[in-house]
């Protein structure tokens, strides 16, 4: 067949197409997400075209008005009723802007801005070579140990790559618990994941411990993402949709559109459990709950501290926004099957973190065994399936975040020769060598172990009344007996510090810079706030916890 043959058949089998509709944005409603993907643009620009002296005071401000901006433009939205009356689904159906997304959006932009101060912090170390060095290596492309890396230490080189890497990872986290679609809840998890993955590897001392946690890291969650992308596929062919809430009508079986395809796969459940399982997996490795909870104590401890501090609460936040929306959204119908699984996940999780922490010796690491107790009762709270359930996880994410930057950038200031000293021998008797720094971390422990008039007992106090209310009075019984082992570790390092023996090697409090002095007074001024009149914060929670649908 000739050329000319062929070129006609093409032309004359093509059907006319008609005018392709573009798409219709709510630029004004995603305006927090814009914000943040924007200044993380520019921060890779001013990494390319501004001078290297100059990069680094350039990065702090363009990241700090980056999250301001993001949060004040989640508070114009909150004020303008998109929270509550207004509340919409966004991007043709990929995003919603309604109460959860809002109050979790501006708790991660609020955490950020806290961690972005212990990230631009210089002044712990000792000067390297008349330069002022931070926790990131100098060079991260150079092997540790190598000629290259000292020829960067020597020049003054700094890592101010990690800007723009803390917000792709924010934009990412923005993203996620406002995620309407299974295909955006993929993408904003991979886009806030392999930031995290890469800024893990990037501590200045004790390189290869870097390096191996996020190796670590980014292998087991390689693992959870490939998961998750696999359920994704699973309930696609389920529902043949992508949308939570066709998936939702789905379930229920309230769909009125049905062809004779989507017949023939609602009513095999094993690709609806199959699918809700592996979802639901990649979810609980992200937020930390047993059992794959195996990444958190190494990468916590390897990570750079102030990395190690925004992780620990940012992601939390955002995991359990997207858990909290999957399962109250889209899942609803199936509340019988994913609760008997959630009880035994929250169990193992809340007596799993508080029984392995009384062991450990590491201060990094007893934080991470303390926050995987902490995702057990944050689970109490999902459990419930109740309204109460939504606003007291929404109230408990927010005091947990700032309690747990504020802690990890004390950690920071505790050093010797070689470092951060995290060895828990080396806090004894801290309390009388710099007692207002043990005094601070001594609130933070207490908080963690949910003491009255901190904001941990008012946290969990919301949680477990909301899961008690939603029936599940045995898991609240189980939760308290957990937080009285877990008491035990925080209340025994505050003996440490405060009754023990100072040794005469022992390590020095670094004095930081204004940065991480407003870090750990914003945590510690929120701690207290949200413990002695939590009301205000509850009831912005309640108002907040209605999903749009």
């Amino acid at each position: 067949m000739s050329a000319t043959a062929v070129h006609s058949l093409w032309t004359t089998a093509a059907e006319p197409i008609g005018n392709i509709d573009a798409p219709k944005i709510e630029y004004a409603q995603l305006s927090p997400l814009l914000i943040v993907i924007g200044a993380a643009i520019l921060g890779v620009l001013v990494e390319a075209f501004v001078p290297r002296k100059s990069r680094y005071y350039t990065q702090i401000f363009l990241s700090a008005v980056g999250l301001a901006a993001g949060f004040a433009a989640v508070v114009a939205l909150a004020a303008n009723g998109y929270g509550t009356t207004k509340a919409q689904i966004a991007a043709m159906g990929a995003i919603a802007v309604d109460g959860p997304a809002l109050f979790l959006q501006g708790t991660i932009l609020l955490a950020g801005l806290v961690g972005l101060f212990t990230f631009a912090e210089r002044r712990l170390d000792p000067a390297a070579h008349g330069n002022r060095v931070d926790s990131f290596a100098a060079q991260a492309a150079s092997v540790p140990g190598s000629d290259s890396e000292k020829a960067a230490v020597k020049a003054g080189f700094t890592t101010t790559e990690v800007f723009p890497l803390l917000l792709f990872a924010v934009s990412g986290m923005l993203l996620f618990p406002a995620a309407n679609d299974l295909l955006t809840l993929f993408v904003a998890l991979e886009v806030f994941s392999l930031p995290l993955y890469l800024m893990c590897a990037l501590a200045r001392r004790k390189r290869l411990m870097s390096q191996e946690a996020a190796v670590k890291y980014f292998l087991l969650g390689a693992f959870a993402s490939a998961f998750t992308l696999f359920g994704i596929a699973l309930l696609y062919g389920y529902s043949g949709s992508m949308a939570y809430g066709t998936i939702a009508q789905v379930v229920d079986g309230t769909i009125t559109d049905i062809t004779p395809a989507l017949a023939n796969t609602m009513g095999n459940d094993v690709l609806l459990l199959l699918g809700t399982a592996l979802i639901v997996m990649g979810l609980l490795f992200k937020v930390g709950a047993v059992p794959f909870h195996m990444w958190t104590p190494d990468v916590y401890q390897g990570a750079p501290t102030p990395v190690t501090g925004f992780m620990a609460a940012a992601t939390k936040v955002a995991a359990f926004g997207a858990l909290l929306r999957i399962l109250y959204v889209v899942l609803p119908g199936l509340r019988w099957d994913w609760r008997p699984v959630m009880w035994g996940v929250a169990i193992v999780t809340m007596l799993g973190g508080a029984i392995v922490a009384i062991t450990q010796t590491d201060i990094k690491r007893l934080l991470a065994y303390s926050s995987i107790a902490h995702a057990g009762f944050i689970l109490a709270g999902v459990i419930a399936a109740t309204p109460d359930g939504v606003s007291s996880v929404l109230f408990y994410l927010l005091a947990y975040s700032f309690v747990t930057i504020g802690a990890f950038a004390v950690v920071t200031l505790v050093r010797d020769a070689g470092g951060e000293a995290t060895h828990l021998s080396k806090w004894a008797g801290l309390g009388r060598r710099s007692p207002l720094v043990a005094a601070v971390f001594a609130v933070f422990l207490l908080a963690f172990a949910g003491i009255p008039l901190t904001s941990g007992f008012a946290g969990k106090f919301a949680v477990f009344k909301a899961a008690a209310e939603g029936g599940a009075v045995p898991l609240v019984v189980i939760g308290v007996i957990s937080s009285a082992i877990a008491a035990f570790f925080y209340i025994r390092v505050i003996v440490l510090m405060f009754f023990s023996d100072p040794k005469p090697e022992g390590p020095t409090v670094a004095v930081p810079s204004p940065l991480t002095v407003t870090a750990i007074g914003v945590g510690v001024a929120v701690t207290l706030v949200l413990g002695v009149a939590p009301q205000y914060f509850l009831d912005l929670a309640g108002s907040a916890g209605v999903f749009v649908r």
